[in-house]
């Protein structure tokens, strides 16, 4: 038998176990995990998304709802910090753009009662 093949065999063996392992025995469990857990540049492209959803919707209300998912600053405030990470990270000017003017609209907005909404 070649020492290749004893190699081979020793590498498929303990891959299988590792997946097995990782799989089945002790798969990685997220509990309670909420959206304030993103790493700083996934949430910034998270509320860059939200600004693209803005622009073509122009719904103050569902782009507010969208990032009430971020705790309870107030959202201008969440897109103001996004805006100076997006600057941080070097997004286009066109997406540093779009923040901008989701976080000027946010700061002129009032929030509707529940249930109400503002024309």
């Amino acid at each position: 038998m070649p020492k290749w093949s004893f190699f081979l065999i020793a590498f498929i063996v303990g891959l299988t176990a590792g997946l097995v392992y990782g799989w089945v025995i002790n798969p990685v469990e997220f509990i309670d995990t909420t959206p304030e857990t993103l790493r700083e540049d996934y949430r910034t492209d998270y509320i860059l998304m939200v600004a693209e959803a803005y622009q073509g919707e122009q719904d103050i209300q569902q782009a507010a709802q969208r990032l009430a998912i971020f705790g309870s600053q107030a959202p201008s405030r969440i897109v103001t910090t996004a805006y100076q990470q997006a600057q941080q990270y070097q997004y286009t000017e066109a997406d540093l753009q779009l923040i901008q003017e989701l976080a000027s609209d946010l700061e002129n907005w009032t929030a509707a009662p529940a249930g109400e909404t503002i024309p």
